[in-house]
């Protein structure tokens, strides 16, 4: 059989669709449990995993931007739950009012933690053993490199090779060692590159590590302090804390703080009518138990720090006096009390709550107060209103209440809301409910002897924020690290540079130059003609052929 026949049906047999008559060949072996677990581990370092883990994780956070989180705000969360009851459970399930702690998060935070740190391990001893070994020799032919250059000069090799070493050493080059008999030299730039690369990855980890820990060992509460009152830096001093899962309590720092005076300006007309110029509170505060008292402002954005605590100045808002007499008129309540606001214009809601009130029989009762305050009433508007977020023409609008306030039943109980299923509205002699609109001075007088309620005037309130966030500094530290190593991967390139001389054949030297960079660039034709020009001053061109000086020209 002729080798035209063999091919002919070995061709044949290729475009066949009949079963193959030669033996299977065997299957590979099986990967087992240390191969999987090998191929597993490549799979999780490779940087292709990493960055979809990061992907992954950026879209984690969305849902705990759009949806209410309890580590941040209890309330809210109840608000969300009671409009959305189809939504709520399947929430719940998912997790998603907890985003930042649930199993999810967690593993796709953990397996980028360790993706991360497989990719960088292998690549930082792989960046050391390029930083040890020498820049790699002159190829043979040199014309191919993307950029060249030659000339001729006079000067001898030797020379001319000294003053290239210079010169690239000038530039920052990393000039290969001189091999004796060598005519050549190669020197590399650019390994910033690289270690920009390594800084980002690093600041990556660093970011993750401050973010744990900050989640871990945070703690945050507020604290709503009327002019005039303090705050000592306990845990039952706080109206609301929170901590992480790691925290101590008595890590809490040993601080504590007065509320002297509060200020505020807005703007008083124009299209930017009511807007905020100025929040500042003026705070007297010490350290330790005996520690000095020490004056200073807590503003917007410039909280005050303690130790490893910042306070912070978050909201304001005003907190009627009154004096509240009972049926035999004795005092039964006196002092501040802080209503919330509920616009722009502080219109504010509260309630004032007596538990020590006698009725003019003598008897044990309780009273509520429920009502509006608005710091600038304008008759004209018609409305409980606010027009204006200063306090011109204070109103206090109240609604009174007797019966049971439910706060001894030692359940829970909001302090800025009135629970009425067991209060019975005071009422008028014709059936309408007891209500009166109050400006400082005036005085609400309940019916049938039962007491009275004067609005004195108006202080004012603010509350703040004391939290310790640690990891807050690494985090910073790691995010500018990340956006230097990210620019220097992105913008500097890693290039070699060779010269090579050679006599040539009118005894005149032959100076060759050429130059690579790891990706196309047209900065590395311009650098090799820089480097070609500065050179040329050591090494002058000889005069030329026009042939050679076309041959010369920078490729």
């Amino acid at each position: 059989m002729s080798n035209t026949d063999v091919e002919e049906r070995d061709a044949g047999a290729q475009l066949s669709t009949a079963p193959s008559e030669e033996p299977a060949q065997p299957a590979g072996p099986a990967l087992g449990v240390i191969g999987w677990a090998r191929w597993f581990w490549r799979q999780l370092t490779s940087m292709r995993i990493a960055l979809i883990l990061l992907l992954l994780l950026s879209l984690a956070t969305i849902p705990g931007s759009l949806i209410p989180q309890n580590s941040v705000d209890d309330s809210k969360v109840a608000q969300f739950q009671e409009r959305h009851e189809t939504l709520t459970p399947v929430y719940e399930k998912l997790q998603l009012f907890d985003v930042y702690s649930s199993v999810w998060f967690s593993a796709i935070y953990i397996l980028l933690f360790i993706s991360l740190i497989g990719c960088i391990v292998p690549r930082s001893w792989q960046f050391v053993g390029q930083l040890r070994a020498r820049p790699p020799r002159a190829p043979g032919r040199l014309t191919r490199m993307p950029a060249y250059t030659t000339w001729h000069t006079d000067a001898e090799p030797g020379r001319v090779l000294s003053a290239a070493r210079k010169l690239l050493g000038r530039k920052r080059f990393r000039v290969a060692p001189k091999a004796p008999g060598d005519s050549s030299l190669a020197a590399e730039k650019g390994y910033v590159r690289e270690a920009g690369n390594l800084v980002f990855h690093i600041a990556l980890i660093v970011m993750l590590i401050a973010f744990a820990a900050g989640q871990l060992w945070k703690s945050e509460g507020g604290k709503l302090i009327v002019e005039g009152d303090g705050f000592s830096n306990t845990l039952t001093q706080y109206d609301d804390f929170k901590g992480g899962s790691l925290y101590d309590p008595q890590d809490l720092d040993s601080f504590g703080f007065t509320l002297d005076k509060f200020h505020s300006s807005f703007e008083p007309s124009g299209p930017q009518k009511g807007t905020p110029r100025e929040f500042r509170a003026d705070v007297t505060y010490w350290e330790g138990a005996d520690g000095a008292e020490k004056k200073t402002a807590i503003e917007v954005n410039r909280p005050l720090q303690v130790g490893d605590s910042k306070v912070y100045l978050l909201e304001h808002g005003y907190a009627p006096v009154v004096t509240v007499k009972d049926g035999q008129g004795e005092v039964a309540y006196e002092g501040p009390v802080p209503f919330l606001p509920q616009d722009a214009n502080v219109t504010s809601s509260g309630v004032v709550k007596v538990p020590d009130y006698r009725d003019k029989d003598n008897k044990k009762s309780q009273l509520g107060f429920q009502g509006f305050f608005v710091p600038t009433f304008e008759e004209d508007s018609g409305t409980m209103f606010s027009q204006f977020p200063a306090a011109i023409n204070p109103v206090l609008f109240l609604t009174a209440y007797h019966g049971d306030l439910g706060i001894d039943a030692g359940l829970p109980q909001n302090v800025y809301q009135l629970e009425t299923k067991k209060l019975k509205q005071f009422k008028t002699k014709d059936g309408k409910p007891v209500a009166k609109k109050l400006q400082p001075g005036e005085t609400m007088t309940l019916p049938n002897g039962a007491g009275e309620l004067k609005f004195e005037g108006v202080q004012r309130w603010a509350t703040f924020q004391i939290s310790q966030a640690p990891g807050k500094g690494w985090a910073l530290g790691g995010a500018l690290a990340a956006v230097l190593g990210l620019a220097a991967s992105l913008f500097i390139q890693r290039r070699r540079v060779w010269v090579r001389t050679s006599a040539g054949p009118d005894g005149r030297t032959v100076v060759e130059m050429a130059g690579l960079g790891r990706s196309e660039s047209a900065k590395v034709p311009e650098e090799l003609g820089e480097l070609a020009e500065a050179l040329r001053a050591e090494a002058p061109v000889a005069k030329e052929t026009p042939a050679e000086s076309a041959e010369g020209e920078p490729q």
